[in-house]
């Protein structure tokens, strides 16, 4: 079987579609992945058969940006699911994908669902399509729901057949429910458990809280704010902390860090997460999947995007807890809106943690949504079931 994978830009739309690729190497499929130039490094590392189509014009883009800057946050979210993911990026994308859909020829066509032009081409071209999700299933509808304005040029039966698609997800049905008729849950192989840390606390054995807003937040013009407000949130627990910052930020940039606090660029998150006794994140959806799938309990200060989303849900399932920012003025990133970074209340994350160490129920919650993922069937046991009802169709 021929499969293609699409992706928008951003590792955090792409990463979910790796072990989906893998699984089908592994299978004997062929997948050729469809990227724009922003993930050429990234998809290139895999060494997966690729190809990459093209950026949205920098003047249009820019211009874009420049007015999402000047509207409230909720509505510039909007804005930048129909302007950038359903207009600008379609438009550059559409025409390699069409030339892969009609010269490659794949039998299948596996996108995340804010990447829009391969569903387009696999439509002209008659080839079956389905979604990989990258987060809640309400904002794959949000994102969908917002983009098709952009859309409805190419078929005013599009929006119809994308919420018909298969939907496959990672997340288990008591996090994430799913109002898509066709639903597949699948787990990802398990990753091998990390070694353990080294002692960069001289030997003490308090509580490790483990800090990180992603690979992304570092470049944020304001992201020294959201450090500095994590830092002053824990420096008088009885906690050890690791703090990460990414490879875009200058740990320099935090000025004088609490010495119960050790800041690295990055580290393995299966190193940590079986150490960890709470998580606090922006809430981005790799995080927060990983983190639960380790039963981990979460604190969310929810920065962009999905991140109020996913917060608000674990809050409600109880694995965490959500420290929203105050409102603020939407900030431009490509790729993400960062929303209040510099209204961060460190009294209110410090709160927050205290509670989340301090109530086993945190962490009970956490731990039955781990077992419910470690339940879900195989990837392979859903690719044949996908493959199965394709062919009936």
């Amino acid at each position: 079987m021929r499969v293609v994978l699409a992706s928008s830009g951003g590792t955090g739309h792409f990463n979910p579609l790796r072990p989906v690729a893998d699984t089908l190497v592994r299978r004997g499929d062929e997948v050729l992945v469809v990227v724009p130039p922003d993930l050429t490094e990234t998809v290139e590392a895999t060494g997966l058969p690729h190809r990459i189509g093209a950026a949205p014009p920098d003047a249009e883009l820019a211009q874009v940006m420049r007015s999402l800057a000047t509207m409230p946050p909720a509505e510039a979210g909007r804005a930048f699911r129909r302007e950038v993911f359903g207009r600008l990026c379609t438009a550059a994308m559409l025409p390699t994908l069409d030339e892969v859909c009609e010269q490659w020829r794949p039998d299948l066509v596996l996108r995340e669902p804010a990447e829009f032009a391969s569903a387009i081409a696999a439509r002209r071209h008659g080839v079956p399509q389905a979604r990989i999700a990258i987060s809640l299933a309400t904002a794959s509808t949000r994102a969908t729901t917002a983009a098709m304005p952009s859309l409805l040029p190419y078929g005013d039966q599009l929006a119809d057949e994308l919420h018909a698609s298969p939907y496959l997800t990672r997340l288990p049905a008591a996090l994430d429910p799913s109002p898509f008729p066709v639903t597949h849950r699948f787990r990802e192989p398990a990753e091998p458990p990390g070694g353990p840390l080294p002692d960069w606390w001289n030997g003490q054995d308090t509580p490790l809280v483990y800090v990180t807003f992603g690979s992304v937040t570092g470049g944020f013009d304001d992201a020294a704010a959201v450090y500095r407000a994590a830092l002053e949130a824990v420096a008088d627990l009885p906690v050890r902390v690791l703090l990460t910052v990414g490879r875009d930020m200058d740990a320099a940039a935090l000025g004088s860090v609490p010495a119960n606090v050790h800041v690295k660029a990055w580290v393995p998150q299966t190193e940590v997460l079986t150490q960890a006794a709470v998580v606090v994140c922006h809430g981005g959806s790799g995080t927060t999947y990983g983190t639960l799938a380790a039963g981990v309990p979460l604190v969310i200060v929810p920065l962009f995007a999905d991140q109020p989303d996913n917060a608000h849900r674990v809050a409600e399932v109880g694995a965490g807890l959500a420290v929203e920012p105050e409102p603020g003025r939407a900030g431009q990133r490509a790729g993400g809106l960062i929303s209040g970074a510099g209204n961060l209340d460190s009294s209110r994350i410090r709160a927050a943690i205290s509670s989340v160490l301090a109530e086993p129920s945190y962490r009970e919650a956490a731990g039955r949504i781990a077992r419910d993922m470690r339940a879900l069937p195989t990837l392979d046991e859903v690719l044949d079931t996908l493959v199965s009802t394709l062919a009936r169709r």
